[in-house]
Protein backbone atom coordinates (compact mmCIF):
# COMPACT_ATOMS: atom_id res chain seq x y z
CA UNK A 1 0.00 0.00 0.00
CA UNK A 2 1.34 3.39 -0.42
CA UNK A 3 0.45 6.69 0.92
CA UNK A 4 -0.82 9.36 -1.38
CA UNK A 5 1.01 12.65 -1.48
CA UNK A 6 -0.21 16.57 -2.38
CA UNK A 7 2.60 17.91 -4.10
CA UNK A 8 3.00 21.73 -2.08
CA UNK A 9 2.80 24.44 -5.18
CA UNK A 10 4.34 27.64 -4.41
CA UNK A 11 2.66 30.77 -3.87
CA UNK A 12 3.91 32.61 -6.26
CA UNK A 13 3.04 29.62 -9.09
CA UNK A 14 -0.48 29.65 -7.26
CA UNK A 15 -0.76 33.27 -8.60
CA UNK A 16 1.13 32.78 -12.26
CA UNK A 17 -1.68 30.31 -12.44
CA UNK A 18 -4.37 32.33 -12.27
CA UNK A 19 -5.57 32.61 -15.89
CA UNK A 20 -8.80 35.03 -15.90
CA UNK A 21 -7.87 38.44 -16.59
CA UNK A 22 -10.56 39.38 -14.23
CA UNK A 23 -9.37 37.36 -11.20
CA UNK A 24 -5.58 38.44 -12.11
CA UNK A 25 -6.52 42.24 -11.85
CA UNK A 26 -7.97 41.72 -8.53
CA UNK A 27 -5.22 40.05 -7.12
CA UNK A 28 -3.18 42.71 -8.38
CA UNK A 29 -5.02 45.24 -6.92
CA UNK A 30 -4.86 43.46 -3.67
CA UNK A 31 -1.23 42.91 -3.67
CA UNK A 32 -0.23 46.75 -4.77
CA UNK A 33 -1.55 48.37 -2.31
CA UNK A 34 0.14 51.68 -0.51
CA UNK A 35 0.37 49.94 2.65
CA UNK A 36 0.80 51.15 6.50
CA UNK A 37 2.82 54.22 5.64
CA UNK A 38 0.09 56.11 3.69
CA UNK A 39 -2.66 58.96 4.02
CA UNK A 40 -4.70 56.13 2.85
CA UNK A 41 -3.97 53.70 5.66
CA UNK A 42 -4.94 56.33 8.18
CA UNK A 43 -8.14 57.63 6.44
CA UNK A 44 -9.12 53.82 7.05
CA UNK A 45 -7.87 53.25 10.02
CA UNK A 46 -9.96 56.62 11.46
CA UNK A 47 -13.36 55.63 9.46
CA UNK A 48 -12.75 51.81 11.43
CA UNK A 49 -12.69 53.13 14.74
CA UNK A 50 -15.34 55.74 13.81
CA UNK A 51 -17.61 52.73 12.68
CA UNK A 52 -17.20 51.26 16.14
CA UNK A 53 -17.73 54.31 18.07
CA UNK A 54 -21.02 54.87 15.86
CA UNK A 55 -22.03 51.08 17.16
CA UNK A 56 -21.55 52.09 20.50
CA UNK A 57 -23.22 55.01 20.22
CA UNK A 58 -26.43 52.80 19.58
CA UNK A 59 -25.77 50.62 22.28
CA UNK A 60 -24.53 52.75 25.16
CA UNK A 61 -24.92 50.01 27.33
CA UNK A 62 -21.84 48.58 27.14
CA UNK A 63 -19.81 52.00 28.00
CA UNK A 64 -22.65 52.64 31.36
CA UNK A 65 -21.62 49.28 32.24
CA UNK A 66 -17.86 49.37 31.87
CA UNK A 67 -17.78 52.28 33.95
CA UNK A 68 -19.98 51.75 36.56
CA UNK A 69 -18.76 47.96 37.22
CA UNK A 70 -15.22 49.07 38.60
CA UNK A 71 -17.06 51.84 40.19
CA UNK A 72 -18.92 49.39 42.51
CA UNK A 73 -16.09 47.34 42.93
CA UNK A 74 -13.82 50.36 44.08
CA UNK A 75 -16.58 51.37 46.94
CA UNK A 76 -17.74 47.96 47.85
CA UNK A 77 -14.66 46.77 48.27
CA UNK A 78 -13.16 49.87 49.90
CA UNK A 79 -16.28 49.90 52.52
CA UNK A 80 -15.34 45.69 52.64
CA UNK A 81 -11.74 46.28 54.54
CA UNK A 82 -12.27 50.03 54.95
CA UNK A 83 -12.36 48.90 59.23
CA UNK A 84 -8.25 47.33 58.64
CA UNK A 85 -5.87 48.83 60.70
CA UNK A 86 -3.50 51.37 59.25
CA UNK A 87 -0.14 50.11 57.30
CA UNK A 88 -1.65 46.78 57.17
CA UNK A 89 -1.49 47.53 53.24
CA UNK A 90 1.84 49.17 53.41
CA UNK A 91 2.11 52.44 53.10
CA UNK A 92 -1.30 53.27 51.74
CA UNK A 93 -3.33 55.50 53.63
CA UNK A 94 -6.73 53.14 53.80
CA UNK A 95 -7.73 50.05 51.70
CA UNK A 96 -9.10 52.44 49.04
CA UNK A 97 -6.11 54.22 48.05
CA UNK A 98 -4.43 50.30 47.78
CA UNK A 99 -7.31 48.63 45.96
CA UNK A 100 -7.51 51.73 42.90
CA UNK A 101 -4.30 50.67 41.50
CA UNK A 102 -5.64 47.48 41.04
CA UNK A 103 -9.08 48.02 40.25
CA UNK A 104 -7.03 50.66 36.66
CA UNK A 105 -5.04 47.63 35.84
CA UNK A 106 -7.89 45.02 36.29
CA UNK A 107 -10.30 47.07 34.24
CA UNK A 108 -8.13 48.06 31.46
CA UNK A 109 -6.69 44.81 31.42
CA UNK A 110 -10.68 42.98 31.46
CA UNK A 111 -11.84 45.52 28.80
CA UNK A 112 -8.65 44.95 26.36
CA UNK A 113 -9.01 40.86 26.64
CA UNK A 114 -12.80 41.84 25.25
CA UNK A 115 -11.47 43.49 22.38
CA UNK A 116 -11.70 40.18 20.05
CA UNK A 117 -15.11 40.00 20.45
CA UNK A 118 -16.42 42.60 18.10
CA UNK A 119 -14.20 40.98 15.41
CA UNK A 120 -14.81 37.92 15.95
CA UNK A 121 -18.76 38.87 16.04
CA UNK A 122 -17.73 40.33 12.15
CA UNK A 123 -16.00 37.18 11.56
CA UNK A 124 -19.05 35.18 11.95
CA UNK A 125 -21.45 37.78 10.46
CA UNK A 126 -19.84 37.81 7.50
CA UNK A 127 -18.62 42.08 8.10
CA UNK A 128 -15.35 40.69 8.24
CA UNK A 129 -15.36 39.52 4.53
CA UNK A 130 -16.40 42.45 2.65
CA UNK A 131 -13.14 44.22 4.66
CA UNK A 132 -10.75 41.66 3.64
CA UNK A 133 -12.05 41.88 -0.36
CA UNK A 134 -12.46 45.72 -0.07
CA UNK A 135 -9.41 47.73 -1.59
CA UNK A 136 -7.78 48.76 1.74
CA UNK A 137 -4.55 50.23 1.85
CA UNK A 138 -3.80 47.63 4.38
CA UNK A 139 -5.72 45.26 6.24
CA UNK A 140 -4.11 45.90 9.05
CA UNK A 141 -6.28 49.06 9.83
CA UNK A 142 -9.05 46.50 11.47
CA UNK A 143 -6.15 46.11 13.86
CA UNK A 144 -5.23 49.41 14.78
CA UNK A 145 -9.01 50.16 15.09
CA UNK A 146 -9.99 47.81 17.29
CA UNK A 147 -6.88 49.09 19.49
CA UNK A 148 -7.89 52.53 18.86
CA UNK A 149 -11.28 51.54 20.58
CA UNK A 150 -10.45 50.20 23.04
CA UNK A 151 -7.79 52.42 24.27
CA UNK A 152 -10.09 55.22 24.19
CA UNK A 153 -12.45 53.09 26.77
CA UNK A 154 -10.01 52.14 28.70
CA UNK A 155 -9.08 55.81 29.39
CA UNK A 156 -12.73 56.53 29.76
CA UNK A 157 -12.83 53.65 32.88
CA UNK A 158 -9.75 54.77 33.98
CA UNK A 159 -10.92 58.89 34.53
CA UNK A 160 -13.61 57.33 36.21
CA UNK A 161 -11.57 55.30 38.68
CA UNK A 162 -9.25 58.20 39.47
CA UNK A 163 -12.11 60.42 39.78
CA UNK A 164 -13.86 58.33 42.37
CA UNK A 165 -10.77 57.18 44.15
CA UNK A 166 -9.73 60.66 44.82
CA UNK A 167 -13.66 61.42 46.32
CA UNK A 168 -13.09 58.48 48.62
CA UNK A 169 -10.38 60.06 49.50
CA UNK A 170 -7.08 58.46 47.79
CA UNK A 171 -6.10 61.36 46.51
CA UNK A 172 -4.27 62.81 43.18
CA UNK A 173 -0.77 61.77 42.08
CA UNK A 174 0.81 65.09 39.86
CA UNK A 175 0.44 65.63 36.45
CA UNK A 176 3.50 63.60 35.55
CA UNK A 177 2.33 61.02 37.91
CA UNK A 178 -0.57 61.10 35.55
CA UNK A 179 0.87 60.89 32.56
CA UNK A 180 2.85 57.92 33.89
CA UNK A 181 -0.64 56.41 34.91
CA UNK A 182 -2.05 56.40 31.20
CA UNK A 183 0.93 55.50 30.02
CA UNK A 184 1.37 51.89 31.77
CA UNK A 185 -2.69 51.46 31.10
CA UNK A 186 -2.03 51.55 27.37
CA UNK A 187 1.10 49.52 27.10
CA UNK A 188 -1.14 47.38 29.15
CA UNK A 189 -3.90 47.68 26.82
CA UNK A 190 -1.69 47.49 23.34
CA UNK A 191 -0.46 43.83 24.80
CA UNK A 192 -3.65 42.33 26.09
CA UNK A 193 -5.86 43.93 22.92
CA UNK A 194 -3.14 42.05 20.65
CA UNK A 195 -3.28 39.03 22.33
CA UNK A 196 -7.18 38.97 22.19
CA UNK A 197 -7.29 40.00 18.38
CA UNK A 198 -4.68 37.17 17.81
CA UNK A 199 -7.29 34.44 19.77
CA UNK A 200 -10.08 36.39 17.76
CA UNK A 201 -8.52 34.93 14.53
CA UNK A 202 -7.46 31.64 15.83
CA UNK A 203 -10.17 30.21 17.83
CA UNK A 204 -13.40 28.84 15.77
CA UNK A 205 -16.27 30.81 17.12
CA UNK A 206 -17.55 33.02 19.92
CA UNK A 207 -18.58 30.51 22.14
CA UNK A 208 -14.76 29.38 22.16
CA UNK A 209 -13.36 33.26 22.65
CA UNK A 210 -15.57 33.81 25.60
CA UNK A 211 -14.37 30.75 27.12
CA UNK A 212 -11.29 31.26 27.35
CA UNK A 213 -11.91 34.92 28.61
CA UNK A 214 -13.68 33.29 31.57
CA UNK A 215 -10.78 31.08 32.23
CA UNK A 216 -8.24 33.78 32.03
CA UNK A 217 -9.98 36.85 33.78
CA UNK A 218 -10.44 36.30 37.45
CA UNK A 219 -7.69 33.74 37.69
CA UNK A 220 -5.31 36.69 36.36
CA UNK A 221 -6.68 38.93 38.91
CA UNK A 222 -6.49 37.07 41.39
CA UNK A 223 -2.43 35.73 40.90
CA UNK A 224 -1.39 39.44 41.24
CA UNK A 225 -1.23 42.11 43.62
CA UNK A 226 -4.86 43.97 42.68
CA UNK A 227 -6.42 42.99 46.01
CA UNK A 228 -3.53 42.28 48.61
CA UNK A 229 -0.01 42.66 48.63
CA UNK A 230 2.33 39.89 47.98
CA UNK A 231 3.62 39.50 51.83
CA UNK A 232 -0.44 38.64 52.45
CA UNK A 233 0.28 35.77 49.98
CA UNK A 234 1.74 32.36 50.25
CA UNK A 235 5.00 31.51 48.74
CA UNK A 236 4.30 29.77 45.78
CA UNK A 237 1.48 32.49 44.93
CA UNK A 238 4.37 35.09 45.43
CA UNK A 239 6.43 33.70 42.88
CA UNK A 240 3.18 33.20 40.55
CA UNK A 241 2.17 36.88 41.02
CA UNK A 242 5.69 38.50 40.52
CA UNK A 243 5.89 36.81 36.82
CA UNK A 244 2.37 38.37 36.18
CA UNK A 245 2.12 41.04 34.57
CA UNK A 246 -0.42 42.76 35.37
CA UNK A 247 1.38 42.79 39.08
CA UNK A 248 4.30 44.92 37.00
CA UNK A 249 0.74 47.57 36.26
CA UNK A 250 -0.28 47.74 39.39
CA UNK A 251 2.81 48.41 41.55
CA UNK A 252 4.04 51.48 39.88
CA UNK A 253 0.70 52.90 39.85
CA UNK A 254 0.35 51.95 43.54
CA UNK A 255 3.44 53.48 43.98
CA UNK A 256 2.67 56.77 42.45
CA UNK A 257 -0.48 57.65 44.71
CA UNK A 258 1.41 57.04 47.78
CA UNK A 259 5.16 58.52 46.81
CA UNK A 260 5.18 62.04 45.38
CA UNK A 261 8.77 62.05 45.18
CA UNK A 262 9.23 58.74 42.81
CA UNK A 263 11.89 58.06 40.37
CA UNK A 264 12.61 54.98 37.89
CA UNK A 265 14.85 53.50 40.15
CA UNK A 266 12.41 53.55 42.94
CA UNK A 267 11.61 49.88 44.17
CA UNK A 268 7.88 49.07 44.20
CA UNK A 269 8.00 45.53 44.37
CA UNK A 270 9.76 42.97 46.50
CA UNK A 271 9.63 39.86 44.34
CA UNK A 272 10.72 36.43 45.88
CA UNK A 273 13.50 36.80 43.14
CA UNK A 274 14.56 40.42 43.53
CA UNK A 275 13.70 43.75 44.24
CA UNK A 276 11.70 45.21 41.22
CA UNK A 277 12.35 49.29 40.67
CA UNK A 278 9.53 51.57 38.62
CA UNK A 279 11.69 51.14 35.72
CA UNK A 280 12.07 47.73 35.41
CA UNK A 281 8.28 47.33 36.10
CA UNK A 282 7.63 49.63 32.61
CA UNK A 283 10.18 47.71 30.72
CA UNK A 284 8.31 43.98 31.64
CA UNK A 285 5.43 46.05 30.32
CA UNK A 286 7.25 46.98 27.10
CA UNK A 287 8.23 43.69 26.70
CA UNK A 288 5.16 42.60 27.48
CA UNK A 289 3.42 43.93 24.85
CA UNK A 290 5.69 43.57 22.29
CA UNK A 291 5.97 40.11 22.29
CA UNK A 292 2.40 39.74 22.45
CA UNK A 293 2.52 41.65 18.95
CA UNK A 294 5.42 39.66 17.56
CA UNK A 295 3.49 36.35 18.19
CA UNK A 296 0.43 37.10 16.42
CA UNK A 297 2.14 38.84 13.40
CA UNK A 298 2.39 35.64 11.28
CA UNK A 299 -1.21 34.81 12.49
CA UNK A 300 -2.23 38.34 11.43
CA UNK A 301 -0.24 38.08 7.94
CA UNK A 302 -1.44 34.37 7.57
CA UNK A 303 -5.08 36.00 8.00
CA UNK A 304 -5.57 39.56 7.08
CA UNK A 305 -2.66 39.88 3.76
Amino acid sequence: MSATTTPQTPDLDRVNAIVNPQLQQWKQRTTDTPGIWSGAFVQETLAMTRRLFIQLQRRPSTLVAGVIQPLIWLVLFGALFQNVPSGLFGESQNYGQFLGAGIIVFTAFGGALNAGLPVMFDREFGFLNRFLVAPLASRYSIVVASALFIAAMSLVQTAAIIGLSAVLGAGLPGLTGLALVVGIVLTLVLGVTALSLGLAFALPGHIELIAVIFVTNLPLLFASTALVPLSFMPGWLQVVASLNPLSYAIEPIRHIYVHGNWTLGSVVMAAPFADISLGACLGVLVGFSALALALIQPLLRRRLV
